[in-house]
């Protein structure tokens, strides 16, 4: 906990400049299979690692907190698993809808809904109406999420209003591409966290992180929590961040 930090580190994590924190929530099942108990265990876990982060980022006065909770490729995983994982997601929702009006986090599902259940997805708009005044933390969920299917659908809707005469292609910039994603009204991770050790991007937000600092710690997710993530923080704050220059 931050409590057993010493006061350097303390005053580095609360004086942080970061906006935003993406994290790539990878280990659960890695977690479980080292305790011998089933994948399920992991990503039950994993939610309670999600709880402390949560809580972590409102201390140290994160504003944008996204994770990467469920991308379009897991769902080559066995079906139970996916299955789990989706009551998962529907039961969490439906049970930390009020503790997040109390500690005013606003919650955002950024991702293909189409091939999700209609229960599925009222639940996601439940969630995300009943938070939608909510200002000091915003939530964003990557769920059924790609990078490459997000460009793909920027392109597109770019492209359909070049063909409907709204925009002129030599008007286009990066930040018509920006404003086409679904992160189009908040800011680019200032960090980037992967959790469980392993040292790639997983198709997660490829436009979003050009310039973000990367940080990969051994621990799995379902171990992170607010200890772990001033460690992330305070190897941020010690970068020195020149973006091209």
């Amino acid at each position: 906990m931050i409590q057993t930090l010493n006061n350097s580190i303390k005053d580095i994590v609360l004086q942080t400049n970061l906006k935003h924190i993406a994290i790539i929530m990878d280990g659960n099942r890695r977690w479980a299979k080292s305790r011998l108990l089933p994948s399920a265990a992991g990503h039950k876990k994993g939610v309670e690692a999600l709880r402390a982060t949560l809580k972590a980022c409102a201390k140290f006065n994160i504003k944008y907190l996204t994770v990467y909770a469920f991308s379009t490729e897991n769902w080559n995983r066995p079906k139970e698993e996916v299955d789990f994982l989706m009551s998962l997601l529907a039961k969490t929702i439906a049970s930390e809808v009020p503790e997040f009006i109390d500690n005013d986090i606003r919650l955002r599902f950024i991702g293909d809904r189409t091939s999700l259940s209609k229960d599925l997805i009222k639940v996601l708009e439940y969630g995300e109406n009943e938070t939608k005044d909510c200002k000091t933390l915003y939530l964003q969920i990557a769920f059924n999420y790609g990078a490459r299917m997000e460009l793909t659908n920027a392109v597109k809707n770019i492209s359909k209003k070049v063909l409907n005469g709204e925009l002129n292609i030599n008007d286009i910039t990066e930040a018509t591409i920006s404003e086409n994603l679904y992160t189009h009204d908040i800011p680019d991770p200032d960090l980037l966290i992967r959790t469980g050790g392993e040292k790639r991007i997983s198709n997660y937000l490829l436009w979003q992180s050009a310039y973000s600092e990367i940080y990969v710690t051994d621990v799995f997710w379902p171990d992170f929590d607010e200890a772990e993530l001033a460690k992330a923080i305070t190897d941020f704050q010690l970068r020195n961040r020149r973006f091209g220059k």
